[in-house]
């Protein structure tokens, strides 16, 4: 990988002047960072990437493990640790590539897509990061204060929703600082509440008829939510110095997305031994376990939770939005876009006040059977332009890898169709193998990955290329 030392002259380099001001508005959008702008240090990516996965919506992936999949809690604290593993180093290896290249997750995509074709993936990840994350952090936040306060529940998603979207507008340095001091809070809350948890939890009760199809459901589904983090990656360390230890960068990244996962996931699991209606009444079953004060003190902790989560959500959103090369002229475009996609995603958690846990099910699902064939694309790729400078690529309106988009569409279309195994479908494989599961994101890693080798030409790192 070549450590720039000058932009190249193929490269849009981002204007305005940024450094580490907090109380600024980030310029620019998804251009590449001058090398005079660059500040920070990998251990920043512990807090970044461990407060935004404090938070309820993480906790209820553990709760679906034993009350929705059936699964005993050890067979769920199992499932939790292989598919969080799975999702948290490959955001590490992403995440290595953002200070030696300086341009979002969204634009190094770029490389293996094509200008054009990274249309795909990026659309994909601007609606599902910008809006439906979005919600579903939205709804989860609001749900905690109007337990908390009482309030109605449109008042409190518009207060969690107004302090989300004013982050993101602001930009990088805001996002980054506000993890950094969200942490402790956090951490210390949810690290009282897991005690008790655990403490009245039955961790030795059978499950419910879960067997290997609520246990790869569960690799799946937790897949997907650290997974889901995967397409921000490189957004969060474009700033970091260019010399920066790639090993340093992707364990801090890799290691915050896995600790703050798992540990809450398991409490999640834990929690439905002890009883309540956990499914119905997720918030205030959970807190329900706790003495008043912890309860309450939870309920605070999962809104800031949520807004942690969702800061980085529109904030990337945005970005991939502005990375679908759309010239917008304004000065602050990204922010601008925040915004907006705060605007569209409040109107979409309005819809999920109800009926939260099964549209979060099917979401988690979803959000895995784009993204493992994504990641298949970008890491073959990646392995096998190794050696190559493609940072001439990352611009260049004239680079075609049509082999990309196809190879994740293909991936996309055959692994649903035939593996997917949730509410709204149900492929015709689990559909007469029941212990199968759902394994969709595997089989269209697997099937992306083998397309792309036999679609993608010898010689792939030159612009133009077709």
């Amino acid at each position: 990988m070549t450590v720039l030392k000058e932009p190249a002259p193929s490269l849009d380099v981002r204007e305005g002047t940024y450094g580490e001001k907090v109380a600024a508005v980030e310029p620019g959008g998804a251009e590449f960072i001058p090398l005079a702008e660059r500040h920070g240090r990998p251990r920043q990516l512990l807090w970044t990437w461990t407060s935004p996965n404090l938070e309820f919506a993480t906790v209820f992936l553990g709760v679906l493990a034993v009350g929705a999949f059936g699964l005993s809690f050890w067979q769920a604290a199992l499932a939790i640790v292989v598919g969080t593993a799975l999702g948290s180093v490959t955001h590490g290896v992403l995440s290595a590539r953002g200070p030696a290249h300086g341009v979002p997750q969204m634009v190094l995509s770029r490389i293996s897509f094509g200008h054009w074709g990274n249309a795909l993936p990026a659309g994909l990840n601007a609606v599902v990061a910008g809006i439906g994350w979005f919600a579903v952090n939205s709804v989860s936040g609001a749900l905690a204060l109007n337990t908390l306060t009482g309030w109605p529940q449109a008042l409190c998603l518009v207060i969690v929703v107004v302090a989300m979207v004013v982050l993101a507008f602001f930009g990088h340095n805001l996002v980054h600082a506000f993890e950094k001091y969200a942490l402790p809070v956090l951490a210390v809350v949810f690290a009282v509440a897991s005690v008790i948890i655990l403490a009245k939890s039955h961790p030795g009760a059978p499950g419910h008829g879960g067997g290997m199809g609520g246990f790869l459901l569960t690799v799946g589904a937790t897949f997907g939510y650290a997974a889901g983090w995967n397409p921000y990656a490189a957004d969060y360390t474009r700033y970091l110095p260019a010399e920066s230890s790639r090993k340093a960068v992707g364990l801090y990244a890799g290691l915050g997305v896995f600790v703050s996962c798992v540990v809450l996931e398991i409490v999640g699991a834990a929690s439905v031994t002890i009883g309540g209606d956990a499914l119905g009444q997720p918030t205030s079953a959970f807190t329900g376990h706790l003495p008043t004060a912890v309860a309450d003190l939870t309920l605070v902790a999962i809104a800031l939770g949520g807004i942690a989560a969702n800061a980085l959500n529109v904030y990337s959103g945005a970005m991939s939005f502005v990375a679908l090369g759309i010239k917008l002229p304004m000065t602050l475009r990204r922010a601008i876009v925040a915004v907006v996609f705060g605007a569209i995603g409040f109107v979409v958690a309005l819809s999920g006040l109800h009926d939260a846990g099964q549209k979060y099910e099917a979401f988690l699902l979803v959000i895995s059977y784009w993204i493992g064939p994504w990641l298949a694309v970008v890491l073959l790729d990646q392995y096998l332009r190794r050696g190559t400078d493609v940072d001439g690529l990352l611009f260049d309106r004239r680079h075609r890898n049509w082999a990309g988009p196809v190879a994740m569409l293909v991936g996309v279309v055959l692994s649903v169709w035939l593996f997917s195994n949730q509410q709204k479908y149900v492929g015709p494989v689990p559909k007469h193998v029941k212990s199968v599961g759902d394994i969709a994101f595997e089989v269209g890693f697997v099937i992306s990955a083998l397309v792309y080798l036999v679609l993608r030409r010898p010689k792939a790192g030159r612009a133009g290329e077709v």
